[in-house]
């Protein structure tokens, strides 16, 4: 079991999305969220992927998810396009009860041909069985700018 603001997001989560970016056409996509507690460790693991509705494979990234402090959270993430992430965040809970995290990108790392990526901001919330989600990017030459929009629902074991 994950430990302080963490166990907010433990499970598996299943739900639709959307994206659109200055630079690409709007989309919307299926996708699988999970986060797993590390035996032994104050850490989740984490693992997405999306998929078009048709079930063609879009996208995956890694990572982990560490507490700091009581409200502190770090996260790292890693892509197969070649981009990695490391975030510092805060979590806590919102006036209507919904845990939220915030994160904003501390450096954005970039393999030679990876697609520019300069910044990212990744909000998260929980409302029950329910995880949101938003995404902005600062990326190929835009500035930071809302680029993915998701609703999930935990699913029971």
């Amino acid at each position: 079991m994950a430990e302080g603001p963490l166990t907010h997001l433990e499970g598996t989560w299943q739900g639709t999305g959307r994206g659109s970016y200055p630079t690409i056409e709007p989309f919307t996509y299926d996708e699988t969220v999970t986060f797993t507690a590390l035996p032994g460790k104050p850490v989740l693991a984490y693992t997405q992927r999306t998929t078009s509705a048709g079930g063609t494979p879009m996208h995956t990234e890694v990572g982990y998810l560490r507490p700091v402090g009581t409200q502190g959270v770090e996260l790292v993430v890693a892509q197969p396009t070649g981009v990695t992430e490391t975030h510092d965040g805060v979590a806590g809970y919102e006036p209507d009860g919904a845990w939220a995290v915030t994160f904003t990108s501390l450096q954005v790392g970039l393999t030679p041909n990876a697609k520019e990526v300069v910044s990212v901001r990744r909000a998260l919330r929980v409302r029950g069985d329910t995880l949101t989600y938003e995404l902005s990017m600062a990326a190929v030459g835009q500035p930071l700018t809302p680029h993915l929009w998701a609703t999930l629902q935990r699913i029971k074991d």
